[in-house]
């Protein structure tokens, strides 16, 4: 990505570009989770898809630096890293998957929009870095359009009533504080370390986590079972390889590249991605207030690009 990146003038916006790429990525995971979720439940699906992620990033490494694991990462490399994998992956996803059911995706998108919000602050406190006014109005655009267009229907729960659960509200504010500390944690943990072996550290601690977990509440048995549906593996590996394969890595390169709350907030526009997805597959209608908060997202990732850290 870099050569590439650098031969066609690019090079000033690599962290951001990588943000950009990062949330095409996520918008193609979080369609292929959400059907592969309904076929084979939350937890299952994480250590499937993580386990999965752990094998293509086994076959990368060999082939590209010739390590099938990151053997050559430093002590401060696995520490940092292995911890915001448990951060992020485990007890973030585990809370947003949560949330999902008490609060309904939309809502609890809206929850998560908070992430560049205390992305930011966290980088400022903990890494010093320092966003101007530019890019703090580039920041409230996308994250107010994010807001306004995910908010376009009433929240709903998952079974179809109307409601606000405060468990389910809480739930997601964790998973946005667990995705801001794991970004965080994955910044200092790289130090110029490669972006994909970096991943696949965060991925394999995550990838331990739930398999504790999985062993705890006993669900072994349903882990098996789910190797007898070829639907829901085939969309696992679809999600595998836009989410924790590409989609993460490039999110590493992004805050390796840029500041952290810039690329968050770059990140953070995917549930304006998924509309025109959400209209093709699922033929939702969207209103005009949509179509405006996805202005206002692209209008402040716009600015991100144009003065970055201005």
């Amino acid at each position: 990505m870099d050569d590439w990146v650098q031969t066609t003038g690019l090079g000033a916006y690599r962290g951001e570009l990588a943000a950009l790429a990062t949330a095409a990525c996520w918008t193609v995971s979080a369609l292929a989770f959400t059907a592969a979720a309904h076929r084979l439940g939350s937890l299952v699906l994480n250590v499937i898809r993580l386990g999965m992620a752990c094998g293509l990033f086994v076959i990368l490494g060999l082939t590209v630096r010739g390590y099938a694991f990151p053997t050559d990462a430093t002590a401060h490399n696995w520490f940092w890293l292995g911890l915001s994998g448990l951060v992020g992956f485990t007890m973030g996803d585990l809370c947003l998957f949560r949330a999902f059911v008490l609060i309904g995706p939309r809502l609890a998108m809206l929850v998560m929009s908070v992430v560049p919000i205390l992305t930011t602050l966290m980088g400022w406190l903990l890494l010093g870095e320092y966003m101007g006014l530019v890019s703090v109005l580039g920041m409230v655009l996308t994250v107010g359009g994010v807001g306004w267009a995910v908010m376009e229907r009433r929240p709903t729960e998952a079974n179809g009533r109307a409601g606000l659960s405060a468990l389910g509200v809480l739930l997601a504010l964790g998973a946005a504080t667990g995705q801001a500390v794991g970004l965080i944690l994955s910044k200092h943990g790289m130090q110029g370390y490669d972006a994909f072996a970096s991943t696949q550290i965060r991925a394999t601690a995550g990838l331990a986590g739930f398999i504790f977990i999985l062993s705890v509440v006993k669900a072994w048995p349903r882990f098996f079972a789910a190797f007898r549906n070829s639907g829901g593996l085939g969309f696992s590996a679809l999600g595998a390889v836009f989410g924790p394969f590409l989609g993460v890595s490039l999110a590493m390169a992004a805050v390796k590249y840029t500041q952290a709350g810039i690329a968050a907030t770059i990140m953070a526009i995917m549930p304006v991605l998924i509309i025109p997805f959400v209209i093709l597959i699922y033929r939702e209608r969207v209103s005009p207030r949509a179509v405006f908060g996805a202005v206002l997202a692209v209008a402040g990732v716009a600015l991100l690009f144009l003065w970055p850290g201005n």
